[in-house]
């Protein structure tokens, strides 16, 4: 039992670093005065991160955080504005670069700053979709306060990263799982929970509330679920949220990456001519 609860600590411990480290590295890259700056500080933080999940202390853990946090706000950054581009879509074409031919990279060469929602959140959505499943699939109950108890751990694993982002400079902290449910069902249901269902909408509008107006759905080609829930709703949410700007972006390795690139950069130039408006 000691084993298995030392290896959830540290598997969570790992998870939610990795989505600090990647949150903060987004939102400083484009912006240093120094080039490649901020990827020595992720690499110096990322070896630091590996030391603290091999002990698995809290003190550890809440010590890296705050360190993380720190250093990377008061980098030195340069005074200038761009545009803010969300990725959001099926879960591997949205973290793999190799998936999704280099988007974070493609959106900084373009003048544009990639703002990517943690991976954390996905498994919570995994597990808050069993409520709905109890109340309305004849679910067991027992499954879902089970799931409920640990979106409250992970919650408690996480509360330390977001008390940290709130009182950063530059940073934003995650909205919680119960809130992109909230505003999802004002435009699908939350029984959409085949792949990414609802929460790839709850996703493109905490981008949307949060500033962020410009954003790629990226999934993958024919993939019928996320077509629903990401393409089908675009229509939807341009309509309540007239200055989003947002591009469905088929990924597949029989699909033209001209094709790709073309309506990525119709996106940016539409993003541009709003940020000079």
């Amino acid at each position: 039992f000691k084993l298995s609860y030392k290896l959830f600590v540290r598997a969570m411990q790992s998870l939610i670093l990795g989505d600090l480290l990647m949150r903060v590295l987004y939102a400083t890259r484009p912006y240093e005065q120094e080039e490649g700056m901020a990827n020595e500080l992720y690499s110096k933080w990322n070896e630091e991160c590996k030391k603290v999940v091999q002990t698995g202390k809290w003190s550890d853990f809440k010590r890296v955080v705050r360190d993380i946090v720190d250093e990377f706000d008061n980098m030195p950054l340069k005074k200038i504005t761009k545009p803010r581009v969300g990725i959001v879509g099926e879960i591997l074409v949205k973290f793999h670069p190799t998936a999704n031919n280099q988007l974070v990279e493609l959106i900084e060469s373009e003048g544009a700053e990639a703002v990517v929602p943690d991976l954390t959140d996905f498994l919570l959505y995994c597990c808050y979709n069993a409520n709905y499943k109890a109340k309305y699939f004849g679910k067991s109950k027992l499954s879902a306060i089970g799931n409920n108890a640990f979106i409250a751990v992970l919650n408690k694993f996480r509360s330390s990263v977001i008390e940290a982002l709130i009182a950063s400079k530059r940073f934003n902290p995650p909205a919680r799982i119960e809130n992109l449910g909230k505003m999802a069902e004002e435009f699908v249901s939350l029984g959409n929970q085949t792949g990414e269902g609802w929460f790839l909408t709850g996703e493109m509008l905490e981008l949307i509330n949060s500033g962020v107006n410009n954003i790629v759905c990226a999934q993958p080609f024919a993939c019928l679920p996320n077509h629903i829930v990401g393409k089908g709703v675009i229509k939807s949410l341009r309509a309540q949220y007239p200055e989003s700007n947002i591009v469905a972006v088929d990924y597949d390795p029989g699909a033209s990456e001209v094709n790709q690139l073309n309506r990525i950069k119709l996106m940016l130039s539409t993003a541009f001519k709003n940020l000079d408006n």
